[in-house]
């Protein structure tokens, strides 16, 4: 079939399987690899994207079922090696370890403080549960998205 998208601010038109998850899409045909494969059941929130400025767990998603759609990935955010404001915060709060879940936990952050959640930590704690990260690195999760949430005024 094909779909109509526009990905990271270019509009691009596709043919994919019906069957066929966003997140695969990206991934195996556009080459987008910065959103990751989790668990791919949508429990991890590893392949977090923003679509039409929502989150949304790609691998939940059939690509065809978004004709038109703005779809963001982590590799939209930055504004050419200008870092997004949640990028540069997860850098200084030091917000990752090993990193596999970075970028969905950097776009579920964008779409938490875009949605007025992120007024406290635990607030943010509770916004963020559907993003795991096996490492631990929550403190830092939750201090950068509370910084740059602070600073964008929200």
């Amino acid at each position: 079939m094909r779909v109509r998208l526009t990905i990271n601010g270019e509009a691009r038109q596709l043919e994919v399987d019906p069957r066929q998850s966003l997140l695969d899409v990206l991934r195996e045909t556009l080459d987008l690899t910065g959103t990751k494969k989790g668990c791919n059941q949508g429990a991890c929130g590893a392949c977090t994207i923003l679509l039409d400025g929502q989150r949304v767990l790609s691998c939940l998603t059939l690509a065809v079922m978004h004709e038109g759609a703005r779809v963001t990935t982590i590799e939209g955010l930055a504004k050419g090696e200008e870092l997004h404001p949640l990028q540069a915060a997860f850098i200084e709060h030091d917000g990752f370890q090993c990193g596999y879940c970075t970028p969905g936990q950097i776009m579920s952050g964008v779409g938490c403080i875009a949605e007025g959640h992120a007024c406290s930590a635990q607030e943010i704690r509770f916004w963020m549960s559907g993003n795991i990260c096996r490492c631990g690195a929550y403190p830092g999760i939750v201090a950068a998205i509370a910084d740059a949430a602070a600073k964008s005024g929200r």
